[in-house]
């Protein structure tokens, strides 16, 4: 069992050999790669092809069946497969963040707007009520919410706008790694544009790492350094985003990108 591995320099998340089933259907197997701090991953593939259930395996989500997900903590490479179920929540809330698809389901939908950034600050600690208002504050503003929104609840805010509060919400501590499912998923067009420019933006601002998972391939081309295509569970061809899209090499990648250029 691997629990802790020193490493001199290297990748800020290392998967070895993740596999999850359902019973005889494969939801992911043999997947293995490296994520750099600052690097963007994207996965795609079409539905079913098993990119939903690697992202939930690497976030702690789902127990995988076999594998190892190792995250760089001071120069150390810990197995998040293997820790108690306590480290990996605190780790969920500090260097770690997810942003569902639904934002609902990453929001406090009775707690107000700056009550739900608060809430990740007060998971931390913090408890000086006028601080943590002012980074709510600071964090709604920097997701394009205005101020007097703060005392509002979710309920009334546009999908675009719990989008937005909830990218907020994951990053107001500062997390180092960031899960993204469908980021985009269900928004109109021209909100979709304003939410990517968006997360580019915090992305390189914040230096982070992210994997993203979309059947987008605009946006993987948008926000994404390598790219990931899987089907049937199996990662079927990897490499750089540009590389991937405008010169495909398997068959099956060649017919999604072939498929978006005929709509």
């Amino acid at each position: 069992m691997k629990d802790m591995t020193d490493i001199d320099t290297g990748p800020l998340l290392r998967v070895e050999g993740l596999a999850k089933y359902y019973g005889s259907r494969v939801g992911c197997e043999a997947v293995s790669f490296d994520l750099h701090p600052g690097e963007v991953m994207g996965i795609v593939g079409e539905s079913g092809s098993g990119k939903t259930t690697l992202l939930n395996c690497l976030a702690g989500h789902l127990a995988p069946d076999r594998g190892h997900v190792l995250f760089d903590r001071a120069g150390r490479m810990v197995d998040t497969v293997t820790m108690s179920e306590p480290e990996r929540r605190m780790l969920s809330r500090t260097e770690w963040a997810f942003v569902h698809q639904h934002a609902h389901e990453g929001l406090r939908m009775n707690v107000s707007a700056g009550g739900n950034v608060g809430e990740r600050l007060m998971g931390l600690g913090a408890r000086h009520y006028g601080n943590i208002r002012e980074q709510a504050v600071d964090w709604l503003g920097r997701v394009e919410i205005a101020e007097d929104r703060v005392d509002d609840r979710p309920t009334a805010f546009s999908g675009g706008m719990r989008q937005r509060l909830q990218i907020a919400r994951n990053l107001v501590t500062g997390p180092r790694l960031v899960f993204m499912d469908e980021p985009t998923g269900g928004l109109d067009v021209s909100v979709q544009a304003r939410l990517l420019d968006l997360l580019r933006g915090l992305v390189r601002e914040m230096g982070l790492s992210a994997i993203i998972v979309t059947h987008d391939l605009a946006v993987v081309r948008l926000l994404a350094d390598r790219l990931m295509v899987m089907k049937s569970g199996q990662v079927v061809e990897t490499g750089l985003t540009d590389q991937v899209l405008d010169d495909p090499q398997h068959e099956y990648t060649q017919l999604l990108v072939s498929s978006v250029l005929q709509v």
